[in-house]
């Protein structure tokens, strides 16, 4: 950071009598964004911060700015940022031609098996955990579209290989949102749909699974799924009883697979880091610094 100097920048004057409108500015700083100079002011919000951003948004705009809102320690920085970001359309074609080769590669991994491929587990496979996917992310897309913040369709990755036969989707935001309420909004969108999905796709794959002794089906290794806490009750739930015990689990169906792999999914998009939910949600909740450390 340093001192700013209010005759180096263009519209400054104009820049300085919108924020004080809205700020009761204690102190102006410059930083280097870009190729350009971020101006920040830091004060006291004479209004609510929805409101203010409202007001200054389109203003800084039409000096060539993005409006930004920060929270820092005790005070509220307004930022005008050089430039304009400018929100490019998504190519719907791409999306669906990457939905297609999802579909079929999780309905090849779905329905292969040691004594052959069926067609029927396959699809049943891949419209289980396409729908809990495609629900993660349709969270993410119509909160932001809501919320008026521009955001890409949703991508999937296919990837033919066990044991999802996806690598997941993903949809990016293209320009930053107004401030952490729609950050957060944004980010806890996602998980809460899938989950919305998942937990009724676990528990009908259950209900089509059987409880079996452990041991190697048809020479083949035995893999046993992780436990959590959520996935352990809802198989209570179903069978009455704590799974694994007396040397039993659940042979799981591949809808029950999927549910399985739903949750998964969520919990991995939860971890507190870096562009994950998680990472999302933490920023929006405790601020940069907190982020950053954790």
């Amino acid at each position: 950071m340093q001192t700013f100097d209010p005759l180096t920048q263009p519209h400054t004057h104009e820049l300085y009598a919108l924020v004080a409108s809205v700020l009761e500015i204690g102190e102006l700083e410059q930083q280097p964004m870009g190729k350009g100079v971020a101006l920040r002011w830091r004060g006291r919000l004479k209004q609510d911060a929805d409101a203010a951003y409202a007001y200054l948004a389109p203003r800084f705009r039409a000096l060539g700015y993005t409006a930004l809102l920060q929270q820092d320690d005790n005070a509220v920085v307004v930022v005008a940022a050089p430039g304009i970001v400018m929100a490019n359309g998504s190519r719907l074609w791409v999306a669906l031609l990457l939905f297609a080769l999802t579909v079929a590669s999780t309905v090849f991994i779905g329905g292969a098996s040691a004594t052959g491929f069926n067609l029927g587990l396959g699809l049943a496979f891949s419209a289980a955990l396409l729908s809990i996917l495609l629900a993660h992310e349709l969270g993410h897309y119509l909160v932001a579209r809501r919320l008026g913040v521009a955001v890409s369709y949703p991508f999937f990755i296919p990837m033919p290989l066990p044991p999802m036969g996806t690598m997941g989707a993903f949809i990016a935001m293209k320009e930053p949102p107004p401030n952490r309420q729609a950050l957060l909004a944004i980010a806890v969108a996602g998980p809460l749909a899938g989950l919305v999905v998942a937990i009724p796709v676990l528990v009908v794959g259950l209900l089509l699974s059987e409880v079996t002794p452990l041991v190697a089906v048809s020479g083949q290794p035995l893999i046993l799924e992780g436990n959590s806490l959520l996935y352990a009750t809802v198989k209570f739930l179903v069978f009455g009883r704590w799974l694994p015990g007396g040397g039993e689990d659940v042979l799981l169906h591949p809808v029950a697979f999927a549910g399985w792999a739903g949750l998964l999914v969520t919990g991995l998009n939860l971890i507190p880091a870096g562009q994950l939910d998680g990472g999302h949600i933490l920023f929006a909740l405790a601020g940069p610094r907190v982020a950053q450390i954790v």
